[in-house]
């Protein structure tokens, strides 16, 4: 199969190939170029990203300043800027996350400037090149937006063209973000069994679930409610998103077979993995000019592609020779 590429593209996606590197002859793969969909760059070291194998990222939490200010380079970036809180919610007062990646949110207001505003909150966000808003519902560590101040930020967020996802944990919080209308979750619902019903609203409304399987590694029962929930989104026909929550806990920095492997036991496995690596959301198009690469013979099975990928680099589209077309 290794030399097969109607075989290849079976087991990885349409647009695997079999290819050279131009200046040093290595043989191996190439594939879409890879984004994680949720991580914090303000907390790890952004330059391993690309000899990782991680061409794009979707920071979900940071100074909307700081990140404004990047310019057009791989890792490409996108954004939600600040989390937007209750008053005194999750994650403000964290060690890990200074004042200025937490908005809080005391007025349901739709109207721009009310201090404290969900449009406010928005529209700062939007202002600094936000491509996508993040609402935090963490009822485990604090307070929470309650249900006029969260559908405040959808219909705001909505109008300035921005999906809204939302890191949903503790009792309720889950349904509350689907009621509200939110485009997704930044983690697969963990702090319970979604079921069917739930499911089938989230697969309906078009919804993505960033995976983030791998950071449960030490509580099983969240491990388990994840997995499951998300199974059965796949299942379903959802659109998964992989994501590592990259900065949370001591992770590589660039692919984690964790995840990969996470997600196969959920059922995404083969093509459907690597379509979940390789989706540009919450833009339109993939990283331009480069592609991932990972070196020597390709996986027989798709069991064997999580480990396979840790091999996997980001290389200029312009420097793979392929072998196969």
């Amino acid at each position: 199969m290794s030399h097969d590429p109607d075989a290849l593209r079976e087991l990885l996606g349409a647009d695997a190939a079999l290819c050279r590197r131009a200046l040093t002859g290595e043989q191996g793969v190439s594939l879409p170029p890879f984004t994680d969909h949720h991580v914090h760059l303000h907390l790890i070291d952004e330059h391993l990203l690309a000899p990782g194998g991680i061409a794009g990222v979707v920071d979900l939490g940071g100074d909307p300043v700081s990140l404004a200010r990047r310019g057009d380079s791989i890792p490409r970036v996108a954004y939600a800027g600040a989390f937007l809180t209750a008053v005194g919610g999750y994650p403000v007062g964290r060690a890990w996350a200074p004042p200025e990646i937490a908005r809080e949110i005391g007025d349901p207001s739709t109207h721009p400037g009310v201090p404290g505003g969900a449009a406010t909150a928005v529209d700062e966000q939007a202002s600094f090149g936000a491509s996508v808003i993040k609402a935090s519902l963490n009822s485990t560590a604090g307070p929470v937006l309650d249900s006029a101040a969260l559908a405040a930020i959808v219909e705001v967020a909505r109008e300035r063209g921005l999906p809204v996802v939302a890191h949903a944990e503790g009792d309720g919080m889950p349904q509350l973000a689907l009621d509200a209308g939110v485009d997704g979750f930044a983690h697969t619902p963990f702090t319970g069994f979604v079921g069917r019903a739930f499911t089938a609203h989230a697969v309906k409304a078009g919804q993505v679930w960033i995976s983030t399987l791998a950071i449960h590694g030490d509580d099983a029962e969240a491990a388990e409610f994840a997995r499951v929930n998300l199974a059965g989104f796949a299942a379903a026909g959802g659109r998964v998103l992989y994501g590592t929550d990259l900065g949370n806990g001591d992770q590589r920095v660039g692919v984690n077979p964790d995840e990969a492997a996470a997600l196969d036991e959920a059922g995404v496995r083969g093509a459907a993995l690597i379509a979940a690596m390789t989706d540009p959301w919450p833009l339109a198009d993939q990283p331009p000019g480069v592609c991932t690469f990972v070196p020597g013979p390709p996986p027989q099975e798709p069991a064997a592609v999580a480990e396979w990928l840790r091999d996997a680099t980001v290389v200029p589209t312009e420097e793979l020779i392929h072998d196969d077309r």
